[in-house]
This record gives structure tokens, C-alpha cells and sequence, in this order.
């Protein structure tokens, strides 16, 4: 990987782990009158606005980097590589994409809960490693990855269902964002490997994918919700919430692409792991859950399968 460099990989990612960790509990915390198809096209509008001036900004840092001949190598890489089809094709599919994954997402987190929301995100490295074998063309997964993919489920299963370990009354809310889970795990698999190519970069990224997504959701919010719910957006309250979680949303997927810049996917989804942590503390302070014995077991066990998981694609 060219772009290799742990300490600012461990610096992005461990930031990133913080503003992960208090997504869940912002959208639950949210006034109840603000359904999740209109947070997620006002978030995304939010993040669009506030990524524009950073995206214009990288690009312009770009145009001024002419150190040496690599330098204007990877500039003109990085300020022309989205016109490619296969980048162009990418940034129009994530931008179609995401205009879905955040509604499930939000909806997923009122079902399911702060805590269980956040360890179902942790399913995500089970869906990178596969991901990677398949279109990366990674090296293969391990027994000994298996055996702790199994492990992590058996973890999550253990938290979310309280130990009874019942499939049949399993949280519709867990189903859900697992599905988010795959979807935007499968579309960062390619984002990373426009990345590692230095094709694209992450300003343009969020600020691309949200442009399309808030546009796209605001026109269908239009079309499909009675026209009085827009009245929502001029509530100064509701604006809180809204740029909270514009805010929050934006930089941790900005910090979580820039990880994905220096680091692999795998050390990434490990530094990302303690995000339970976050969520369960936040959770506990601003919305009162409980943090169960079943939650803090799960917790370890989902830590500890993603340390063997990654530790094992190290060596």
C-alpha cells in the first residue's frame, strides 16, 4: 500500500471510534415527530454543505503540490482518477446506495437500541474479510478466521438476546443493520481500492455521496410525504438534531476513509471495535439503558474475535 502509515491511521481511526460510538444515541435521542427518512435526507444535506468547502479546499491543496515528480504523478491521479468510468460508476452507486442504507439505519437503531446497535456494526469485519477475498483478491480466510467470525456472531447473539440465544424472537433491528452492515461494507471494499490506487480521496467521497443522497431522498420525501411534514425542517430544535448528526455522520465516515488510507481494513475494523464502549457510556448518560452483564461479555467477546481476526491476517 503506498499510502501506508499506522500512526495516522491509529490517530483517524481512533477518533473515528468516538463519533461512531455516539451515532445510535443521537438518532434515538431525537424528537420522535422526525421520522427517519427525513433525518436521513436532512443529515445528508448537512454533510454536503459542510464538506464542500473541505473538498474545495483539498482539491486546491492538490493543484498547489508540485514538490516532485511522484507528487504531480499522484496530484493529477487524485484530481483526475474520479473521471475513470469504473470511479465515476463508484461515486454514482454509493451516492444511489446511501440514499437507502441511512434510513435503515436510523430505523434499525429505534428498534434495536443504542448498545445492540452498535455491537451489530461490529459484524462488519466478517463481511470485509469475505468481501476482500472475493472482489479484492485478498488472501484467503483462515480456520482459525472462521472460527471467530462464528465466535463474534455467538458474541453478539449472547448481547442482543439477553442469553437466551433465541433465533425466533431475534431483533428485527439487528436484522436490518446487519443488512446496512453488508451494503456499506461491500461498497467500502471498492472505495478502499479507489483509494489505495489514489484515484479518489475522502473529501470528495462524503461530499459527492451526500450531494446525490440529499437531493435524491429530499425529491422523493416530496413526492411521497404530505407536503406539511416539511414544516419539520423549520423547527429550530429539530436543527439540532439535524446538524448533530450531520456533523457526527460526516467526519466519522471522513475519519474512517481517511483510515482506510494509511492502514488496511482489517487493523481499521479492529480500532473501530471498542465503539460499543462509546455507545453503551452514552447511551447509559444521555438515554439511561442499562448496560447488562450479557452486554459487557458480548462486548469482550466481540473485541477479542476482531483482535484474533485481524491478528491472524497479519501474520
Amino acid at each position: 500500500m503506498s499510502n501506508y502509515n499506522f500512526k495516522k491511521g491509529i490517530t483517524f481511526g481512533s477518533i473515528g471510534v468516538f463519533l461512531i460510538g455516539l451515532q445510535p444515541v443521537i438518532s434515538i435521542a431525537r424528537p420522535s415527530i422526525i421520522d427517519p427518512f427525513m433525518f436521513a435526507t436532512m443529515t445528508a444535506l448537512v454533510e454536503a454543505l459542510i464538506f464542500l468547502p473541505l473538498y474545495l479546499i483539498e482539491r486546491r491543496r492538490l493543484f498547489q503540490n508540485k514538490n516532485n515528480a511522484f507528487d504531480l504523478q499522484i496530484r493529477d491521479s487524485l484530481l483526475n482518477g474520479w473521471k475513470k468510468k469504473k470511479n465515476l460508476n463508484l461515486l454514482i452507486t454509493i451516492g444511489l446506495i446511501f440514499s437507502v442504507v441511512p434510513i435503515l439505519l436510523y430505523i434499525g437503531f429505534d428498534i434495536a437500541g443504542a448498545i445492540n446497535s452498535s455491537l451489530t456494526l461490529k459484524s462488519e469485519i466478517i463481511f470485509a474479510l469475505v468481501f476482500g477475498v472475493i472482489f479484492l483478491k485478498e488472501k484467503r480466510i483462515s480456520k482459525i478466521q472462521i472460527i471467530f467470525c462464528i465466535v463474534l456472531f455467538l458474541g453478539l447473539l449472547l448481547a442482543i438476546s439477553e442469553g437466551s440465544f433465541n433465533l425466533i424472537e431475534f431483533n428485527m433491528g439487528v436484522m436490518i443493520l446487519i443488512i446496512c452492515v453488508v451494503l456499506f461494507t461491500f461498497f467500502h471494499t471498492f472505495t478502499k481500492s479507489g483509494f489505495d490506487r489514489n484515484e479518489i480521496f475522502p473529501t470528495q467521497v462524503v461530499f459527492i455521496r451526500n450531494l446525490m443522497s440529499g437531493i435524491i431522498l429530499f425529491i422523493l420525501y416530496i413526492i411521497i410525504f404530505p407536503i406539511e411534514n416539511l414544516l419539520l425542517i423549520l423547527d429550530f430544535e429539530n436543527y439540532i438534531f439535524f446538524i448533530l448528526m450531520g456533523v457526527d455522520y460526516g467526519f466519522s465516515l471522513f475519519l474512517w476513509y481517511k483510515t482506510l488510507t494509511y492502514i488496511e481494513i482489517g487493523k481499521a475494523s479492529i480500532i473501530n471495535s471498542l465503539t460499543p464502549i462509546v455507545s453503551a457510556f452514552f447511551a447509559w448518560l444521555i438515554l439511561g439503558d442499562i448496560f447488562t452483564v450479557f452486554h459487557l461479555f458480548g462486548t469482550l467477546i466481540i473485541i477479542f474475535s476482531i483482535f484474533i481476526i485481524v491478528r491472524e491476517e497479519k501474520d
